[in-house]
């Protein structure tokens, strides 16, 4: 289910180039995604919050088709998301993350 999905396109290069720290990245995203006391798509959901509080173009896109692709994440779960973003992070990044939203389900 996660796997490759925090990958960016350099991720590609360091694979054939450096395994040794491809392999690091791995062992640190099975770490950090564990679903222990949280299911993989409460912490996909989480990601995508972050990267919206960032303002993260690319990622945002990311993590919203993801989620929806992955875990059939709703709109409205992620409008939930990015109500938290507007509360902590204010209306610009709130702002982006909609219009990007409104992009990929439009």
């Amino acid at each position: 289910m996660k796997e490759d999905v925090f990958y960016g396109k350099g991720m590609a290069h360091v694979k054939k180039d450096y395994l040794d720290l491809y392999d690091a990245v791995v062992t640190l995203n099975e770490a950090a995604y564990t679903g222990k006391s949280l299911d993989y798509k409460t912490q996909k959901l989480i990601a995508l919050g972050i990267t919206a509080a960032n303002s993260d173009d690319r990622a945002m896109k990311k993590q919203m088709m993801s989620a929806m692709r992955e875990f059939d994440v709703t709109k409205d779960e992620i409008v939930d998301v990015l109500r938290v973003v507007l509360l902590t992070s204010g209306n610009p990044p709130f702002v982006k993350a909609m219009k990007i939203l409104y992009e990929i389900v439009d």
